[in-house]
């Protein structure tokens, strides 16, 4: 393992790397934030060169998105110095760093939902232009780089991958000298993925600067040029990734060894749990997606992993299963019992747990304390009586919570937007399990989750399910429905494949059905129909 201490000057950092520009773009001195009593970044040193691919690694937490923002102008260093080129410089807004060239795509979008894909992309250009105008850049760049998205979609009715494709799309029309990336594949397709990386290494060659923050460590190996390590919010060393294996990287990220996925076999009687029958939904927005006779069954003690592209029906189907809103045709079946017609709390009160895809907003309240949030779905575990809050008990379940499950934070009180995306992850899907539900529904578990913090979710959800729990996984991430899963399936243009075995299947049949090409199932269904059922 290849691996230097860091000092004050990373310039070697730079030399060591092939083919670089040697001039310094950006150059940050004695760097320090601290929010009360947590210290998010400790005098932190960091020199990345022009045309240079820059990665930022580190557990969530350790201070990255910080670094970040202060870069960007988002947030105020509490001590240190910025350089721009050689000369110090005052980034005290977005605006001003844009104004020197700086763009930035964040991990937790900044998007009016009322408002088109083109009247939120208008709002991030410091440039007049006419509307018109704009819908044609933005149908252009998102064809050169395989962003597809329709710039008159309002963004309420857009998945949270076609969000992330307009952050990044508004970034690039910006032509930026330097531009910061914050977990920019996390809900790209592989194709999409191998797309962005070659226009950014056309941008570097260009002489643009790229920081790179991606808890993928395969991406960092194959993109980036440096790696500068990050852990408890100080620089600890770095490393050029080429030289390095992603088991290296991923020892250096979370500074220990990573543990290995235990597999049981479910030992109980195998049951229903949870039935979808004949789910069909014409959509009225012109830009949603349709349901297509939507059929799945769920076993206790299994779980069934639904692989897709984003945009194809998942937040249609995830509003159906979790109650948001009620089917008019065909039924949904939790434990024997129909709870088609039934509100998210009844469904709930009968053992269905649910963990969304969007982190802040729907599966925890930003400007509220972890207790509170807490309180929010598990009022129902003795929080409350005669409709009074015990707010010891309130702060105790996030506690066992924030202990459990090993979050990062400063206690129950501290406020949900106070924690990295991988922290409060963890506290949102342990408040689900503390509740001991007998299905579990969640989407996008490890979204923008580094690997210590990934690895610890995906092991909670296999030892849940080997406890009779179903559970039904949404994710992009076919690594990952792969390591968890013990059926996968499709959702494609509304419609749903057949479940096969997570080993009769590889990633490249899945591949073609998430690219809907359907007739792959059909030589697969066999397999999932004679599965016997104890």
């Amino acid at each position: 393992m290849n691996v230097q201490h860091a000092t004050p000057e990373l310039d070697h950092a730079a030399s060591q790397s092939e083919g670089l520009h040697l001039n310094s773009r950006l150059e940050l001195l004695n760097i320090s934030k601290s929010y009360n009593s947590l210290k998010a970044n400790d005098s932190i040193h960091l020199k990345v060169q022009a045309g240079q691919i820059h990665a930022i690694l580190g557990e969530n937490g350790a201070g990255k998105s910080t670094l970040m923002k202060i870069i960007y102008g988002a947030a105020k260093a509490d001590t240190g110095q910025i350089l721009w080129n050689g000369k110090e410089v005052v980034i005290d807004s977005p605006a001003a760093a844009r104004k020197l060239g700086i763009g930035m795509v964040y991990q937790h979008f900044s998007l009016f939902e009322t408002l088109t894909v083109a009247e939120n992309i208008l709002l991030g250009l410091d440039e007049k232009i006419d509307i018109k105008a704009l819908h044609e850049k933005i149908i252009q760049v998102s064809e050169q780089y395989g962003l597809t998205v329709d710039p008159r979609r309002e963004v309420h009715s857009l998945s949270v991958g076609e969000r992330q494709r307009v952050e990044i799309i508004r970034c690039l029309l910006q032509n930026p000298s330097l531009l910061i990336l914050d977990e920019p594949t996390s809900v790209l397709t592989p194709q999409a993925v191998k797309q962005l990386f070659k226009t950014l290494k056309l941008l570097a060659s260009q002489g643009v600067s790229i920081l790179y923050i991606s808890h993928k460590l395969h991406e960092i190996k194959a993109l980036c040029d440096v790696a500068t390590i990050l852990r408890n919010g100080k620089v600890t060393g770095y490393v050029l990734p080429s030289e390095n294996s992603t088991s290296d990287l991923a020892r250096l990220m979370i500074g220990r060894e990573l543990p290995t996925y235990l597999h049981k076999a479910y030992s109980g009687v195998e049951e229903k749990n949870f039935e979808i029958s004949h789910i069909s939904y014409v959509s009225d927005d012109p830009f949603g997606v349709n349901l297509d006779n939507i059929n799945l069954n769920i076993y206790s003690g299994e779980i069934m992993g639904i692989a897709g592209i984003s945009g194809n029906g998942q937040a249609e189907l995830l509003s159906f299963l979790s109650g948001e809103n009620q089917t008019k045709q065909g039924q949904i079946i939790l434990n024997g019992k129909d709870i088609s017609k039934i509100t998210a709390g009844e469904r709930r009160d009968l053992g269905l747990g649910f963990v969304p895809e969007e982190r802040l907003g729907r599966g925890a309240v930003p400007n509220m304390t972890l207790y509170q949030n807490g309180l929010l779905t598990a009022f129902r575990q003795g929080l409350t009586q005669f409709g009074l809050i015990n707010f010891d008990k309130t702060k105790a379940f996030a506690a066992q919570c924030i202990e459990k499950f090993g979050v990062k934070a400063a206690g129950p009180h501290a406020e949900a937007r106070s924690l990295s995306g991988g922290n409060l992850q963890k506290f949102i899907v342990g408040r689900e399990i503390l509740q001991q539900p007998k299905v579990l529904i969640i989407s996008q578990p490890t979204w923008g989750v580094d690997v210590g913090a990934s690895m610890f979710i995906r092991q909670t959800l296999i030892d849940l399910s080997r406890q009779g729990v179903a559970i039904l996984v949404i994710s992009e991430e076919l690594e990952e429905l792969f390591e968890i899963s013990d059926k996968i399936c499709v959702l494609a243009a509304g419609k749903l494949s057949e479940p096969m075995l997570t080993k009769d299947t590889n990633a490249e049949q899945i591949g073609l059905l998430m690219s809907g090409i359907q007739g792959v199932a059909a030589a697969t269904s066999e397999t999932q129909h004679s599965h016997a059922h104890a």
